[in-house]
């Protein structure tokens, strides 16, 4: 069993039905998940922008967005001064450094469709899954 970190670009393609999204919905099925507690605060964030942006689909949005929220996550609270660090070490975002962390800890692939996330963690020697899209 693969164990891997999905960012929110990946989780929001698995459950919101974009590009790619099936494939990766199949990588999660058969993968041990690993992530910081931000990603139910983003793929929330997910589902408010796309709703916004597509009224008519909330009904569809909302279960996709409970669908994620159900999927067996174990959540690792990320040491912050640590993911403040690899944030300045490779000119990334702290919520960006906290799912490298999180990689690093679990000892995981990075899934994510972030070009800047994936080019950080091949810099911190973390895996990154093929991109699928």
């Amino acid at each position: 069993m693969s164990v891997e970190v999905p960012d929110a670009s990946a989780f929001a393609a698995a459950f919101f039905g974009e590009a790619g999204g099936n494939q990766i919905f199949e990588r999660f099925r058969g993968s041990l998940l690993y992530a910081p507690p931000l990603l139910r605060t983003e793929m929330a964030n997910v589902a408010w922008k796309k709703t916004r942006r597509e009224p008519n689909r909330h009904e569809e949005i909302r279960a996709g967005l409970e669908t994620a929220l159900a999927t067996e996550v174990h959540y690792l609270e990320p040491d912050l001064p640590d993911v403040l660090d690899m944030a300045l070490s490779f000119g990334i975002s702290v919520y960006d450094a906290s799912y490298l962390w999180v990689a690093q800890q679990a000892g995981a692939t990075l899934v994510s469709y972030d070009e800047r996330l994936r080019a950080a963690a091949r810099a911190a020697r973390i895996p990154v899954a093929p991109r699928g899209r």
